[in-house]
């Protein structure tokens, strides 16, 4: 705790889903906070999200859960197949189990629901938060106790501290990382799209998490909005020259898609999700980009400016915990920062990092090496498969990361 506190101001540069969490969890806790978002309204692209129960207690901690819960699905199990055949290969429940286990739920939702639930509470937060669209950061500066962002032709912000929350290709982290080397092309490209489940034939609908493991790729589909909705995602690895591997802005991760290029993508490596596949109405695609796990709190934090989420730590969506590191974030954030006054900030900062690089650490790297399990080959394949199903649920749960 700091002695004789008078809130800080703070700017956040971001305002998608860790942006807003940071905001709404920094403000909950006393401090003035001002985000700028570059885009001309609050808006978020993608499809789907799942959020495990280390997520979901931590929506509790900001007061929106009971607002998300309204708009996700809770699936009660989670199936494993071969991509091929379609054989289960195991199965695990969620529902009441793994929120009675873990202390909050397994919810999927739409990217859009739950920016949505979290502007309404930054909204409903009133004078503590000034949001600000159409505000591109061009510039980022430290000049003693204060920090200032510049927005081309607009005038200049100044606060106390600063948490850039502007994603993989973020401006304030050169703040933080000096001459650090770009995102990496990974390889992977993600396909999605959504479907009315009630449009579906009722052999392709379910109300579970189900996952198809194959050779350099692997699917995942779930229901989202309440249910009424299936998002269905095809991770794939794609040879360089090959389908998905076009020269496109390897920021934008909502580009046109086609099924044609699906398939010529995925060949028939995943005959057993086809009929799926086939009954989608529309397809986005983006090019899968990530960083090497951090390596210290420095690559976190330095002095009045402090980086959160996909800014300091981007990871392969294969432990589907992108968004979930960025909440935990920003909650650990608040934590740490309290309503400490503007000298206490940066020490307060550095705590922050400290609390949290390791484990986000640990999740780039566990992310990392389930893309690898999952898309296994050849022998690599088979021991995984008779592993699953014999250990099945076991191998399926993360203590170390739903108890985190």
């Amino acid at each position: 705790a700091c002695a004789e506190p008078m809130p800080a101001r703070i700017l956040i540069a971001g305002g998608g889903i860790g942006g807003l969490a940071a905001a709404v969890a920094l403000a909950r806790g006393g401090q003035s906070v001002e985000l700028l978002e570059q885009a001309a309204a609050f808006s978020e692209v993608g499809a789907g999200i799942q959020l495990g129960p280390n997520v979901t207690r931590r929506l509790k901690a900001l007061g929106v859960l009971d607002a998300a819960r309204q708009l996700a699905a809770r699936p009660a199990s989670v199936a494993v197949r071969d991509a091929q055949d379609g054989a289960l290969l195991a199965r695990m429940p969620l529902g009441d189990s793994i929120e009675r286990k873990y202390g909050g739920p397994y919810l999927c939702m739409h990217r859009a629901d739950l920016h949505a639930v979290l502007l309404q509470a930054a909204q409903a937060l009133g004078p503590r938060i000034e949001l600000n669209t159409g505000t591109p950061i061009t510039q980022v500066a430290a000049r003693g106790d204060t920090v200032c962002l510049g927005s081309g032709s607009h005038h200049a912000w100044e606060g106390d501290g600063l948490v850039g929350a502007d994603g993989l290709w973020s401006l304030v982290r050169s703040r933080v990382v000096e001459e650090a080397a770009p995102p990496r092309a990974t390889g992977h490209t993600a396909w999605r799209a959504l479907a009315r489940i009630e449009a579906l034939p009722s052999v392709l609908r379910s109300a579970d998490v189900q996952v198809w493991l194959g050779e350099r790729l692997h699917a995942v589909a779930y229901p989202v909005r309440g249910g009424g909705w299936l998002n269905l995602v095809i991770l794939a690895e794609v040879q360089p020259g090959g389908v998905g591997a076009k020269k496109q802005d390897p920021a934008d991760w909502d580009q046109q898609a086609d099924m044609a290029a699906l398939l010529a993508a995925i060949g028939n490596r995943c005959d057993g999700v086809f009929p799926l596949i086939e009954a989608m109405p529309q397809w986005r695609a983006w090019q899968l980009n990530d960083r090497a796990p951090l390596a210290g709190p420095q690559e976190m934090v330095r002095g009045r400016v402090a980086l959160l989420g996909d800014a300091a730590h981007p990871m392969l969506p294969y432990l589907a915990q992108g968004a979930g590191m960025a909440i935990e974030d920003a909650v650990a954030l608040a934590e740490r920062v309290g309503n400490c006054d503007a000298d206490s900030l940066p020490a307060a900062f550095g705590r922050y990092a400290s609390a949290r690089w390791q484990r986000n650490a640990r999740v780039q790297a566990r992310a990392r090496r389930n893309g690898e399990v999952f898309h296994a080959s050849g022998a690599k394949r088979v021991a995984r498969d008779a592993a699953l199903r014999v250990l099945g649920a076991h191998l399926l749960d993360n203590p170390w990361l739903y108890e985190g």
